[in-house]
């Protein structure tokens, strides 16, 4: 089933985009080399539990932690631990807010000072993907219009997109109808309409597109084990065009 959200539900969407972007600019500050990732996700949950939220993560599914910490060749799923972050790593953070019942997801990459250069321009070539993609998330305009721009512009730049995980829609529940992939061939699929909200998830990997999960039942990672990166916006579609929700200002 595909919400079309109602102007009340849209506004109570937008309070937990909100604080989800201010939780992630908490996150953000906070990484640093020599922190453990499960510091990280501690700090996410007593910033969200304190300004009335919920970590939309937390049990969902039976997922362990409040937030997703992946690095390098971790997709996605990376389940926060006594790992300390290295000078040389790329750290994906994925989030989710329950506002007053209402649901918000959203992810960056972060690349370290000393990330090789390969790294970073996979983060910057991903970071790119995403916003070419919310361009896209037009009145009129076809789902498949996304997915491909995802895919044209990582392959243009010499990279695979994750095939197995998907972006979706978002709000009233955590993960909504439909499914949004990174790739595919554009002008097919549902006709996109005012009062959608979607989280337009893109993972673009260094090498194959290929993952695998490990025993944890959560951690994905590269087949190859190149690294991959991670973004994801909450985006509403008005009749002006996009309205990236849970934006970091």
């Amino acid at each position: 089933m595909i919400y079309i959200k109602t102007n009340r539900e849209i506004e109570q969407i937008r309070k937990s985009s909100v604080l989800l972007a201010k939780t992630l600019k908490e996150i953000k500050e906070n990484i640093r080399v020599g922190v453990k990732t499960s510091v990280l996700s501690k700090i996410a949950e007593d910033y969200i539990l304190s300004n009335g939220g919920k970590p939309a993560f937390k049990n969902y599914r039976g997922y362990p932690a409040g937030i997703c910490v992946s690095l390098n060749e971790v997709v996605i799923h990376g389940i926060p631990s006594d790992t300390k972050i290295k000078d040389t790593d790329i750290v994906s953070i994925d989030a989710g807010v329950n506002l007053n019942g209402f649901f918000s997801d959203s992810a960056f990459t972060f690349s370290m000072p000393k990330a090789s250069e390969k790294k970073k321009r996979l983060v910057s070539v991903t970071k790119e993907c995403l916003f070419k993609a919310i361009e896209k998330f037009q009145v009129g305009g076809k789902i498949s219009d996304i997915s491909h721009q995802i895919q044209k512009h990582a392959e243009a730049n010499g990279y695979s997109v994750v095939r197995q995980f998907v972006g979706h829609g978002v709000g009233i529940e955590l993960h909504e109808d439909p499914q949004i992939p990174n790739f595919g061939k554009p002008g097919r699929g549902l006709v996109l309409k005012p009062g959608m909200i979607f989280a337009i998830e893109v993972m673009v990997n260094m090498g194959t597109w290929e993952v695998e999960i490990l025993k944890d039942g959560w951690t994905t990672v590269t087949k190859d084990n190149l690294p991959s990166a991670h973004f994801e916006h909450t985006v509403y579609l008005s009749n002006k065009g996009p309205e990236i929700l849970s934006q970091i200002h």
